[in-house]
């Protein structure tokens, strides 16, 4: 080399192009690639399930909810409305029956107060009728006492006790009316099945026909109820 002849500058290394840089990439990116074709077959027949799917069920309902509402309008009748008028009407309707309900109760219970008042002896009474029918017995099968002999010591006993039998009877009856417990005595009368009650029947001349003849048993009532009937016997033509 001559030495007067200059020296050549140092070569500069070239730079790479971007399509070097792309090419040397794809073979990196390649795997990637593979691996989600590889997938994608395995997703697709689930997907295209999923979609049949989502199709069928809509279509079905389609069919079905027409029919399914139709039905539920023709059972559930539509609801009417009410005017605050009929509102009104309603409420006070309830109102008066539930008033009525209460005066009747009210009513229902006086009366049976009362009738308690009235009849509650009426057991009572009939129990005590047994003891008048013995004593008025007694009365009437004895001599009054008025015709009664007193000459001895033992008729003038007798006459005490008749005596006494008689004030006894008249007492008794005497608080049988103070509690409304009055005697039934239909001698001469004509003849009612609702307060009498036939024993026998005879034939008495010029006498009707149904005329009480005989009272054989005293009937009484208590207040307007009959407590017992009297027992009688009637003429008979």
């Amino acid at each position: 080399m001559h030495p007067d002849t200059p020296e050549a500058p140092p070569e500069t290394p070239e730079a790479p192009e971007v399509s070097d840089i792309l090419q040397s990439e794809e073979p990196d990116s390649a795997p990637a690639q593979v691996q989600e074709q590889a997938q994608e077959p395995a997703q697709a027949p689930a997907q295209e399930q999923v979609q049949e799917q989502a199709q069928e069920i809509p279509h079905e309902l389609a069919q079905e909810l027409p029919q399914n509402l139709a039905q539920n309008l023709a059972q559930e009748p539509e609801p009417a409305l009410i005017s605050p008028e009929e509102q009104l009407a309603a409420v006070n309707d309830q109102l008066l029956r539930a008033l009525a309900e209460i005066e009747n109760t009210r009513r229902r219970g006086e009366r049976q107060h009362s009738e308690a008042l009235k009849y509650g002896i009426m057991g009572f009474a009939r129990d005590m009728l047994g003891v008048a029918d013995n004593l008025h017995r007694a009365l009437a099968n004895a001599p009054a006492p008025e015709n009664a002999p007193d000459d001895t010591p033992d008729d003038k006993g007798i006459k005490a006790v008749l005596d006494g039998i008689a004030a006894t009877e008249r007492d008794l009856q005497a608080i049988l009316q103070r509690h409304k417990i009055m005697p039934i005595n239909p001698l001469g009368e004509k003849f009612d099945p609702n307060l009498h009650e036939a024993l026998f029947e005879a034939p008495i001349a010029d006498t009707p026909n149904g005329t009480i003849i005989e009272v054989v048993e005293l009937g009484y009532m208590l207040d307007d109820r009959l407590l017992r009937p009297a027992k009688v016997g009637i003429a008979k033509a």
